[in-house]
């Protein structure tokens, strides 16, 4: 009875995290533009030709169309198909990892990684970390800390102390680096750091960090060796925190005793 509740559970997140992922890609649209997310309603980017709702369902319209319009045959941008299905396995992702606390911190980890998903996205095609995003999440981040990742393990419950330690620690640690970039690191980082650091606390914020700067020199190092960057080409920095600190909700403290397993 209990693995079919979950099995259950899964499932309706999962329908639930395309759905949201289908708003998720009307914010990486029109946030960076100052548009309203909730009006004018969704229309082809080629044609404008207004959709129906046959055309918004979550995944399935993407395929069904095989990701063209139904009105103009142009492409429709894979990243909304990317959106939608990313989303939704991390909604389902949290009814396994939050099975006994879906309420409230599996809620408050879905909303970072709703944000989150948001200043990937924006960050990687438009290389802006929007303070529209940024500074309204700085206090409720703070509010919500009690409740946040990883609120499972007792051992690294989250508190107000461990956020504001973990968000001053994330700060001047990027505030320095981006001081000793010289421009090599934009100042979006750094307050995209701060909020990080409050989201997850200390020590988490010791996962995601380095797992930033792995992911983000590996990418950079293929892109050098495939000839897609220079040395002097700008690599966006903010979808590997987001993405290394959505690892570290999910994983960090199982990644944090594995590593300090290795000394024991």
């Amino acid at each position: 009875m209990e693995q079919t509740y979950v099995l259950v559970q899964v499932a309706f997140l999962a329908a639930l995290g395309a759905v949201v992922g289908s708003f998720l890609n009307v914010c990486i649209d029109r946030l960076p533009q100052g548009a309203s997310v909730l009006a004018p309603g969704s229309s082809c980017s080629s044609c404008h030709h207004p959709l129906g709702w046959r055309d918004l369902v979550p995944v399935v319209s993407f395929l069904w169309l095989r990701g063209h319009c139904k009105y103009c045959k142009a492409p429709i941008p894979r990243r909304l198909l990317l959106v939608e299905v990313l989303s939704s396995a991390i909604f389902a992702l949290a009814a396994v990892a939050y099975s006994g606390t879906l309420f409230p911190q599996g809620a408050v980890f879905l909303l970072y990684a709703s944000l989150l998903l948001v200043i990937f996205f924006i960050d990687l095609e438009r290389q802006l970390v929007l303070d529209l995003l940024v500074y309204p999440a700085l206090p409720i981040a703070l509010l919500l800390a009690p409740w946040g990742p990883p609120g499972t393990d007792a051992p690294l419950a989250m508190g107000y102390w461990n956020a504001f330690i973990g968000g001053v620690f994330s700060a001047l640690l990027f505030a320095g680096l981006y001081l000793a970039a010289r421009g090599g690191m934009g100042f979006g980082d750094v307050k995209l750091s701060l909020l990080l650091g409050l989201m997850l606390g200390f020590p988490l914020i010791l996962v995601a960090v380095p797992l930033g700067f792995i992911a983000g020199g590996a990418v950079a190092v293929v892109l050098l060796a495939a000839k897609r960057r220079t040395m002097k080409s700008p690599v966006p920095f903010a979808p590997f925190l987001a993405g290394a600190s959505l690892v570290a909700m999910l994983g960090g403290t199982a990644l944090m005793e594995w590593y300090l397993g290795l000394f024991g």
